[in-house]
């Protein structure tokens, strides 16, 4: 007859702290919260339908709903809001003039978010032309390219009216060279120093932006003649390269940005590992429209569980070093964490 093993083998039993779910969160090495979500939010004029087709559960907003939306937000502690608007062709143009309105719709938002809320949330504007322009890039064109330096000449006065307006923080997210340098300089001279700087430092020419192209009307690119206008490979960062990620970011920190965004976020979430590990500042993640529409769309077939697979998909941003996450789950992630 065999005898059983020693009670004692292993000494080291990894699996005693896994027992019960107070254990387990005793140990946890990752902690997520409402304070790491930062919610997305889409705006329309009263006459745009709200119906975004590529994104399942999420919608453009009207001023009164954003508002709606904003309160919510408050209840449950989301700490900031990130504002996107859909402008109707009707007021693009080839270079994105209505982004200096200062009456357009994403200053109209921030004005009457800031005059309601005043500071109980933040408020991000993000800084490009891609709403704006009717060949949907985030630039100026000249010569059948992007031109960096006039881009960036809008870029700050656009970045001035977005935070006259009420903005806390203004994302450039045009990956221009040496926007942000101009912009911080632009906002000191307004007197608008307590104004912070989120860079889109990392943000790489990804196919899985498509849903938001789709989201803010922004989608004509690939129609365009010209070779380099064709896509965004000219300005944002190639999906082979690391080392350039922690080269723009370095210089935007050295420009006066507070904040770093890596995006997108699931696929490079090496990129974000490494950017706070290196820099050691502040550092964001965006959960994309394409990462967050194939998580939804696999689960409205029954392929997926929706809030595990999203609060998993969130602990990875975390666990990479996120300071806090743009995702488009953010009010049904922020009601599960309430929850539990």
């Amino acid at each position: 007859m065999h005898s059983l093993p020693h009670r004692s083998f292993p000494q080291t039993r990894l699996r005693r702290p896994r027992q019960y779910t107070w254990s387990r969160d005793l140990v946890a090495e990752t902690k997520l919260s409402v304070d790491d979500l930062i919610l997305p939010l889409f705006i329309r004029e009263n006459d745009t339908s709200p119906e975004i087709a590529a994104m399942p559960g999420v919608r453009r907003y009207t001023m009164d709903e954003v508002v709606r939306v904003a309160e919510e937000s408050c209840v449950l502690g989301i700490p900031l809001l990130a504002l996107f608007p859909y402008t109707p062709n009707s007021l693009k143009d080839a270079e994105g003039g209505e982004a200096l309105n200062e009456n357009n719709l994403l200053n109209r938002a921030l004005k009457r978010l800031k005059r309601e809320f005043g500071h109980d949330i933040g408020l991000l504007a993000d800084v490009a032309l891609d709403p704006y322009t009717d060949h949907g890039h985030d630039g100026v064109i000249r010569w059948g390219r992007i031109d960096n330096d006039e881009t960036v000449h809008v870029l700050k006065q656009q970045a001035i009216l977005h935070a006259q307006c009420g903005a806390d923080i203004v994302a450039p997210s045009d990956m221009m060279d040496g926007r942000i340098g101009s912009i911080r300089q632009a906002l000191d001279q307004a007197n608008l120093h307590h104004v912070k700087i989120l860079s889109y430092a990392a943000k790489y020419a990804t196919a899985f932006y498509g849903p938001y192209r789709d989201a803010v009307g922004a989608g004509k690119i690939a129609t365009l003649e010209e070779p380099f206008l064709k896509n965004k490979l000219t300005y944002q960062l190639d999906p082979r390269n690391v080392q350039e990620a922690l080269h723009e970011a370095s210089l935007d920190i050295s420009e006066g940005a507070d904040m770093i965004m890596v995006k997108p976020g699931i696929l490079y979430l090496d990129v974000l590992y490494r950017i706070k590990e290196k820099l050691q500042v502040p550092t964001y993640a965006y959960h994309i429209s394409g990462e967050y529409t194939m998580l939804r769309l696999a689960a409205e077939h029954g392929y997926l569980d929706y809030e595990k697979c999203m609060i998993e998909t969130l602990f990875a941003f975390k666990r990479a070093g996120a300071d806090g996450i743009f995702t488009y789950t953010a009010l049904d992630a922020a009601k599960l964490l309430q929850q539990q």
